[in-house]
């Protein structure tokens, strides 16, 4: 899951709430209610990260709040968040054989069992895989 912050310009009874997505150059939305237009917003950024999977290129990583709030593009505006279950736009999943130190792999069980944010070493690896890749 991705939590993307989203810069929520607020409508009036004249005009709807317009959305961007800063993560997502070009990801704009709107809808007469707040709620109109975080739904909008949600099903924008998945269309989005859908062109994005097509072309081979993998979810971009969500900023940090406190960053997008001190930019001045959105000063006066209304932050607020989407969350989005990338997976889908990451493809079919596929077994591979990875080897691994076996003490590495117990670490990464005893983690696991701990942190319940991940389903299960899979998940702990693929998570990894795209933190790295995102930093790269």
């Amino acid at each position: 899951m991705y939590i993307y912050p989203v810069a929520i310009e607020l409508g009036n009874e004249d005009t709807a709430f317009g959305v961007v997505v800063h993560d997502l150059p070009g990801c704009y939305s709107a809808g007469d209610s707040m709620d109109e237009a975080l739904e909008n917003t949600k099903e924008a950024i998945e269309f989005h990260l859908e062109g994005l999977a097509e072309q081979g290129e993998l979810p971009p990583a969500p900023s940090d709040l406190k960053d997008v709030a001190a930019m001045d593009e959105y000063k006066g505006w209304v932050l607020g968040f989407v969350q989005i279950d990338v997976e889908p736009f990451l493809g079919k999943s596929s077994k591979i054989n990875v080897t691994l130190p076996n003490l590495l792999t117990r670490k990464i069980d005893e983690f696991v069992l701990t942190h319940p944010e991940f389903k299960n070493r899979s998940n702990f690896l693929q998570l990894a895989a795209l933190n790295t890749l995102e930093k790269a």
